[in-house]
């Protein structure tokens, strides 16, 4: 037997919700963990059987935040090592080979992987989503900071860096992701209100097309022809969606909305 067919001495955890179409094929790429966790958030489709069917163990908590479903799993891993994974990811082949190495003699108590990020299935090696590096594999005592979206570990010691990729395909199409968009709109301006921050007409006028060529300039998605112009128009988009979500939660004042 050799290295990567040995159960690798940690769990994995992953938060879902209706991802009943991906499911089987991210904990498939992981089979070789010696746990798997997954904190579902309350699916309406078939993720908690599909799950199940794949040998993970799952915590089914309605309404969760991911962070909170993420610290729940993390709560009730039975390994010292945790592996971080969302459903719309899969680890690359070589994974499990170095998890192995690493966990033999760790000299960093959490590592850094790289995500290859796959958009209309073109890989994503320019700019910002070219140079993505997330904390993933972590002793069990670190914790999820509590927040909406685009959660993140507490501030721990400097990580070390894995050489095994994750796979990041974030869309299963156009329509998955209006409706992811919207969804991250709302809860990020749900996030900005709870700081005390207002969206100014000039938030909401500027920071759209800044994006826009930000993204289709800067990280260079013109090269992507028609698809990096759109995409980068999407990405706008949802900036600007997150300021509109954001100012329809202005205060109200003697019964009506504050005009700003």
């Amino acid at each position: 037997m050799n290295k990567a067919e040995a159960r690798v001495p940690v769990t994995v955890i992953v938060p879902t919700l209706n991802e009943a179409s991906r499911i089987a094929g991210c904990l498939g790429s992981v089979a070789w963990a010696g746990e798997i966790i997954v904190a579902d958030g309350g699916s309406d489709d078939d993720t908690v059987l599909r799950a199940k069917q794949a040998g993970a163990r799952v915590l089914e908590l309605p309404g969760a935040w991911i962070a909170d479903q993420r610290n729940a799993a993390v709560e009730a891993a039975r390994h010292e090592w945790i592996f971080a994974l969302d459903a719309d990811e899969t680890a690359s082949p070589e994974m499990a080979d170095e998890l192995v190495e690493i966990l033999a003699s760790p000299t960093r108590d959490a590592y850094r992987i790289r995500r290859r990020n796959f958009l209309r299935g073109v890989e994503l090696r320019q700019g910002s989503w070219g140079r993505d590096w997330v904390t993933r594999l972590f002793r069990r005592d670190r914790r999820y900071l509590r927040s909406r979206v685009h959660e993140r570990l507490a501030p721990g010691p400097e990580p070390g860096h894995l050489r095994a990729t994750l796979v990041h395909v974030p869309y299963r199409d156009l329509a998955h992701q209006l409706a992811k968009m919207r969804n991250y709109a709302e809860w990020a301006a749900a996030d900005l209100a709870e700081r005390g921050i207002r969206a100014s007409l000039a938030a909401l006028a500027g920071r759209p097309v800044l994006r826009f060529w930000r993204t289709y300039l800067l990280d260079g998605w013109w090269r992507r022809g028609r698809a990096g112009f759109i995409d980068s128009a999407l990405a706008a988009y949802g900036v600007f969606l997150k300021y509109a979500f954001l100012f329809e939660r202005r205060p109200l004042r003697d019964g009506r909305r504050d005009r700003d």
